[in-house]
């Protein structure tokens, strides 16, 4: 224990480790939010496949999926030869609390898939959003999949009235949203944090007692130290933007019933017109499988999946055996849908060639020459 206990403040001496350290260059910036791009990785070889871009939750930093080496989603696919793009958010000022959700989900969201699959011979991109980054996906994904080559929801909400603790205390009558709102503006992220933390009470004490257990091992202390940095550096969430998803997804449930509106249309998810992947993990308790897998209940069945994997809502992301299990289905499950959008471009592109060749003048003569013997040998 105490060779443990020293190890364990040796490398809190050493200071916290580098995290979100994939190299990447902005794209594009607008307002708190922007676009990052990450550098190919010279020893890769690049895929010829349509670019990810990664959508990460309104109220966490984006690098939970670029933690650290070793530990980064980001890392692998950059890794695997994908081109890959994220949205880091930012962090919103007191002048955003009029955000709209109709600004980040339609007009931050459209420009972004906008902006990346320009990028691509195709005009498309595949998507993947991460809990509520899911959540704005697929509502724009039903607005507009004209863009989009396929969609992965991660651990996303759609059905927000399952049997997890935050839905229901989302619901309780003694919830005054109006009066948090209107108060604070921005809603504070220690708040949201606490909610979180209230979901299960004992997980600080549980964690303290695993890391002791754990103190030995410097990757461990490593990975820990990251997760932790990452838990603690969240963001207030815009005030008019959480007024609408609280009240009108959470409360009232309008999304699956398909009454809730983005820019002045109705979010319908039977128009979800894209090959979409959801994934859901089997000890997430703030996004319980059934609310991620609900989008499927909605959805073509020949376009829609289910992935269900064991672990929690971040650890399934971001743990060691995310490395041989989530990253590379996901990664898998993007090449697959490239392979098929590539053979159904080539048969458009002969059904193209063929009816060009069949309107050219020579073949139109050839036609007319064999109707008029047709008509001689019937006569």
């Amino acid at each position: 224990m105490i060779r443990r206990i020293a190890n364990l403040f040796r490398k809190i001496k050493e200071g916290r480790p580098v995290v979100g350290a994939t190299p990447a260059d902005v794209i594009h910036r607008e307002n708190k939010w922007r676009i990052l791009r990450y550098r190919p990785d010279p020893e890769a070889t690049p895929l010829e496949t349509e670019p990810i871009l990664l959508v990460p939750s309104l109220i966490n930093r984006h690098y939970v999926l670029d933690l650290m080496p070793g530990k980064s989603f980001v890392e692998f696919l950059v890794g695997r030869g994908h081109d890959v793009y994220i949205i880091d958010w930012g962090t919103p000022g007191d002048e955003d609390r009029y955000l709209t959700f109709d600004d980040f989900c339609y007009t931050y969201l459209g420009r972004a898939i906008r902006k990346v699959a320009a990028r691509s011979p195709t005009g498309k991109t595949h998507v993947l959003g991460y809990c509520l980054g899911g959540t704005l996906t697929t509502i724009y994904a039903a607005l507009d999949s004209s863009r989009i080559a396929s969609m992965i929801t991660l651990a996303a909400p759609v059905d927000f009235h399952d049997e997890g603790l935050l839905s229901t205390w989302s619901r309780l009558p003694s919830l005054d949203l109006d009066a948090l709102v209107d108060g604070t503006g921005n809603i504070p992220w220690q708040l949201m944090q606490t909610g979180f933390h209230l979901l299960r009470p004992t997980m600080n004490l549980s964690k303290a007692v695993y890391m002791l257990d754990r103190a030995w091992d410097d990757r461990f202390l490593d990975g820990f130290f990251a997760i932790e940095t990452w838990s603690n550096d969240n963001v207030r969430f815009p005030g008019e933007a959480f007024r609408r998803y609280i009240k009108e997804l959470y409360q009232r449930n309008l999304l699956v019933k398909e009454k809730f509106t983005v820019a002045g249309r109705v979010v319908r998810l039977s128009e979800i017109s894209c090959p979409t992947l959801a994934v859901s993990f089997s000890h997430d308790n703030i996004v319980p499988a059934q609310s991620v897998e609900a989008l499927l209940d909605h959805i073509d069945p020949d376009m829609g999946e289910v992935l269900e994997l064991r672990g929690g809502h971040v650890g399934a992301v971001v743990s060691s055996r995310a490395s041989t299990s989530l990253w590379p289905k996901l990664s898998d499950w993007f090449i697959g849908e490239d392979a098929t959008l590539l053979e159904t471009s080539k048969l458009e592109t002969s059904k193209l060639e063929t009816s060009k060749l069949e309107n050219t003048p020579e073949s139109k003569k050839n036609t007319s020459k064999r109707k008029t013997a047709a008509v001689e040998q019937a006569s």
